[in-house]
C-alpha cells in the first residue's frame, strides 16, 4: 500500500513491506543506495552532515537531526540549491522524516518532507522526485536489496527526473 498525502505544509507519502524495522532503518540511513550515489559525507551519525548533489539540477547540505535505531531517521536542510526554481528559499529549514512502525507483516514507513508546501514553486517537481525516490527506490532496496539511486555523475538519470527537467525547459 502506498499512499501520498499533500497538505498546505509538507508532502507525506506512507508504504509497508514484509521487513523488518530494522532492515528499513539500515536502507533510509543508506541514501547513496537509493537517493543519489553522489551523497558526500556521514549519513548515519547525529550531528553530522552530509551533501547530496544531482547534476546541475539539484544540490543541497543536510545534518542528521535525530537516530532512533529502528524507529525514526530526521534531516534538517541547511542549504539548498535548485536549477529550475526561482525562489531558492523553499527547502532551508525543512526537515525531512522518516518514521518507521512495525506492523503485523513487516514494518510501515511514513516519510515527510516537513514544509514542502503545496504552495512552493518546487512543489509539483519535488513531490513527484520524493515519490521516486521514497515509494520506488527507497522501498525497492528494502524489499529486493537494490535501489534506484541518482547515478555518480556521468550515469543516465532515473525516470523522476523527467518532471525537473520539463520544470527547467519551461522556465528558460
Amino acid at each position: 500500500m502506498t499512499q501520498a498525502t499533500p497538505s498546505r505544509q509538507h508532502y507525506t507519502t506512507t508504504f509497508t513491506v514484509d521487513r523488518s524495522p530494522r532492515e528499513v532503518f539500515a536502507a533510509v540511513t543508506d541514501p547513496r543506495a537509493w537517493w543519489s550515489e553522489e551523497i558526500k559525507g556521514v549519513t548515519d551519525q547525529v550531528g553530522a552532515e552530509f551533501l547530496h548533489r544531482y547534476q546541475d539540477v539539484h544540490r543541497c547540505t543536510l545534518r542528521v537531526t535525530e537516530l532512533v535505531p529502528d524507529r525514526r531517521v530526521v534531516w534538517r536542510v541547511l542549504d539548498n540549491y535548485f536549477n529550475f526554481t526561482a525562489d531558492q528559499s523553499e527547502w532551508p529549514g525543512t526537515e525531512i522524516v522518516f518514521d518507521i512502525s512495525e506492523t503485523a507483516d513487516g514494518a510501515e514507513v511514513r516519510f515527510t518532507h516537513v514544509g514542502l508546501a503545496s504552495q512552493h514553486e518546487c512543489y509539483d517537481v519535488c513531490s513527484n522526485a520524493w515519490g521516486g525516490y521514497i515509494d520506488g527506490s527507497l522501498r525497492s532496496l528494502i524489499t529486493t536489496g537494490k535501489g534506484q539511486p541518482n547515478p555518480k555523475e556521468d550515469g543516465e538519470a532515473p525516470a523522476h527526473q523527467d518532471a525537473a527537467s520539463a520544470a527547467r525547459a519551461k522556465r528558460s
